[in-house]
């Protein structure tokens, strides 16, 4: 497989990649220590805001990384025959308190739809869901021809 073509994406471009999908990888650090987790979102492509709905238990690997309320990179991708493209937001992962809940944000909450692939060992009361948003300071998007 050879690469034939690298285009940056125009922001409309970028825009409609991140509409089309409702999954992506966030990515989060702490010191040396990387962690990477598959999620669902919501996006405001007029904020540039992403909203996210995450769940984890109290003792999770998770819940350690998101108490440093890091800066975070959320990556979303789709292939199409010879042709892939992603788009990789940027910004600093902020909680949002139930409390400071407007109507505007509780739209884009419903339609970070948890994936099927979060599968919980866990009792349901054991575990806690938290509201995100992702601002993102960096957001670019790629598309890849391949010659076959």
């Amino acid at each position: 497989m050879a690469l034939n073509t690298q285009t940056e994406l125009p922001p409309d471009e970028t825009a409609a990649i991140l509409r089309r999908h409702e999954t992506g990888v966030i990515s989060l650090a702490r010191d040396d220590d990387p962690y990477a987790i598959p999620i669902s979102y919501g996006y405001d492509p007029d904020e540039r805001t992403f909203y996210l709905r995450l769940v984890s238990s109290p003792e999770s690997e998770k819940r350690r990384f998101l108490a440093s309320t890091p800066t975070a990179r959320l990556v979303v991708y789709e292939e199409e025959t010879d042709t892939y493209r992603s788009v990789v937001a940027q910004g600093p992962l902020e909680e949002v308190e139930r409390d400071d809940l407007s109507v505007e944000h509780i739209e884009q909450y419903g339609e970070a739809k948890r994936p099927l692939f979060e599968i919980w060992g866990e009792e349901k009361r054991d575990l806690d869901i938290h509201l995100y948003r992702l601002v993102a300071e960096t957001l670019s998007g790629r598309e890849i021809t391949v010659e076959r």
